[in-house]
């Protein structure tokens, strides 16, 4: 599975409301964590089996939880069984139908 979620937290406190240092926080929680990630400007995609997943994003948001009073999750996965290196499978199929142009199916 793949799952990419965003967590970051509320009531900090910062008047520019910049969250960048907590999510450094969980953003490790992920590296450390061995399995297939990627980390972009709003979401961070992590690829695994359910429960070790799962395990990443709940001590990824428990990492952040000393930054604020509050804490937002938004969690988004992709469940295919049997499917492994879907994190750069995805991306390769799709430039490759870029690249190819319309199918021929009018």
């Amino acid at each position: 599975m793949i799952v990419a979620f965003s967590v970051a937290p509320s009531g900090n406190g910062r008047a520019d409301g910049s969250v960048h240092e907590a999510v450094a926080q969980a953003v490790k929680v992920v590296r450390d964590s061995g399995l297939p990630h990627r980390t972009s400007s709003m979401f961070t995609e992590i690829e695994g089996e359910w429960d070790e997943v799962f395990d990443v994003v709940k001590r990824a948001t428990e990492a952040v939880q000393p930054y604020g009073s509050r804490v937002s999750l938004v969690i988004k996965a992709d469940i295919r069984p049997g499917f492994t290196g879907e994190l750069d499978g995805k991306l390769e199929r799709l430039e490759q139908a870029i690249n190819e142009g319309p199918s021929d199916r009018d």
